[in-house]
């Protein structure tokens, strides 16, 4: 009696995650997981997809998203799952929706306002209400969630411009307690930002103490990424040393004109550190940065593009040069004119960027902010850019390279047990993509556009992303975080 399947897909050029090269086979699915690979030609399923001629990889780990919002208000995860993505990585940059026992300042502090505005998102006390909430309302992406350091401060002090008090740093302790048994993978800091750069490195190990006991990493946006980054990186690295965790150095970059070329210097340094302790790196594929918009990130850009205006929504998409030459005044009263706002900045230089995705050990992540009005492109293409302007069109690594850096190492540096990889038994997350053909779709002039070459994803054995729409299914889950 021959095998039958629910979902099986046939004549695929397989690529597994683990950077090794692509063999041909079929891949037969029961349920949420992979049930064989091989030969089934004699074998029958209920649902069958042919993909000669295509790529069978794992579903695509996104090491770095802003989608703590965005799984419960548009939870078809469009954005993410049109370009390959089955797994979203959220908390990240000390900016998490959760926890928020005491109502949220009005206005809403940034950059928790990259989230929501409104503040009416902050609604979930505890981050288990926020992870029941997830699991109550699932989207059509997994997800694994850090707890935020900037929003544990808003959630506990009252001036942040001071280091916190020790009753303040026992509060916030607390609350990283809570969430790691609720089920976070770790804590994020975004020590870059204004409401955390009065915190002391010791405030950040003092309120990291409970990622100890529980296995969870640190991930950081650290302080500076131009002119004093080995500072930061030492900073950082420190960190992950005193609580005795893995640290994550989040989108690695070198900013502004004078840095350009460093990244040679930062990766050195990193790998001298990997070494010595575990170290993880995630980037993203363009020379060009997204977050609130401040007077002075814009006189260290050379080009400075906004995203969203609250009072001059109109401005939305408009370069900030032509706001100021067409209203008059100095940047910084344009700037206090349009804020609270976003802003897209062209600090970078493309070399440090191909230096940095060509490191082994670098992670992708896509750093979108999907309530952006006009938003960096990154949200909709950093995947399929990687695989076709970077891998296919710079040559700068294979696709079984640039699949594994998307896949099967992220899936192991944040523990995602059985995702990540094409092999029987793992979890059924898979990307089915054109390699000729596929790339970025969105550009910075159409920053809203899904990829080009990505045929079909599925979730835990579910198609969420077939001829170009969601699919309507919401079959995604909240991931915990699994060491050995």
């Amino acid at each position: 009696m021959s095998e039958h399947y629910d979902l099986l897909i046939r004549n695929a050029a397989i690529v597994d995650g683990t950077g090794a090269a692509r063999f041909s086979g079929d891949v037969g699915i029961h349920g949420d997981r992979i049930a064989r690979i091989g030969d089934l030609r004699g074998a029958s399923a209920t649902t069958e997809i042919d993909a000669a001629g295509m790529v069978l990889a794992p579903g695509f780990i996104d090491a770095h998203t802003h989608d703590d919002r965005l799984m419960l208000s548009s939870g078809d995860m469009a954005p993410k799952v049109s370009q390959g993505i089955t797994t979203v990585v959220g908390g990240n940059c000390g900016v998490s929706l959760a926890p928020m026992p005491r109502p949220i300042p009005d206005p809403v502090t940034p950059p928790l306002n990259l989230l929501d505005g409104t503040g009416a998102w902050f609604r979930f006390p505890d981050f288990a209400s926020y992870l029941d909430a997830l699991r109550a309302q699932p989207a059509a992406t997994n997800c694994a969630m850090l707890v935020g350091h900037t929003t544990l401060r808003v959630a506990t002090m009252d001036d942040l411009t001071q280091p916190a008090s020790a009753s303040e740093i026992d509060a916030m302790r607390a609350l990283v307690e809570e969430a790691m048994q609720a089920g976070a993978i770790g804590v994020s800091t975004g020590l870059f930002y204004e409401p955390s750069i009065a915190a002391p490195t010791e405030e950040v190990i003092a309120i990291c103490e409970p990622l100890r006991a529980h296995g969870g990493v640190y991930c950081t946006h650290m302080r500076n990424e131009g002119d004093d980054i080995i500072k930061s990186l030492t900073e950082t690295f420190r960190i992950g040393r005193e609580v005795d965790v893995p640290v994550v150095i989040s989108h690695h970059k070198v900013v502004g004109v004078k840095n350009y070329g460093r990244s040679t210097e930062t990766l050195k340094f990193i790998a001298d550190h990997m070494a010595l302790q575990p170290i993880c790196l995630d980037c993203y594929p363009y020379p060009a940065s997204s977050t609130i918009l401040s007077a002075h990130r814009a006189v260290n850009a050379t080009r400075v593009t906004v995203t969203w205006s609250e009072p001059m929504p109109e401005c939305a998409g408009m370069d900030l040069a032509d706001i100021v030459a067409q209203q008059g005044g100095t940047l910084e009263e344009v700037v206090d004119r349009l804020t609270p706002a976003g802003a897209i900045y062209y600090m970078m230089d493309d070399r440090d960027v191909q230096r940095i995705l060509q490191f082994d050990q670098t992670m992708i992540g896509s750093d979108g902010l999907p309530h952006d009005e006009a938003p960096h492109p990154r949200l909709w293409g950093s995947f399929p850019r990687v695989l076709g302007h970077y891998g296919r069109t710079l040559g700068l690594f294979t696709l079984e390279t640039a699949i594994h850096k998307m896949t099967g190492l992220t899936a192991k540096n944040f523990g995602l047990a059985g995702r990540g990889l094409v092999q029987e038994g793992a979890f059924a997350d898979l990307t089915l993509l054109n390699p000729d053909t596929v790339d970025e779709g969105a550009t910075f002039k159409k920053p809203i556009a899904p990829a080009i070459g990505i045929d079909t994803v599925l979730v835990n054995g579910q198609i969420v992303w077939r001829n170009g729409q969601p699919s309507g299914a919401r079959p995604g889950r909240v991931l915990k975080r699994e060491t050995t």
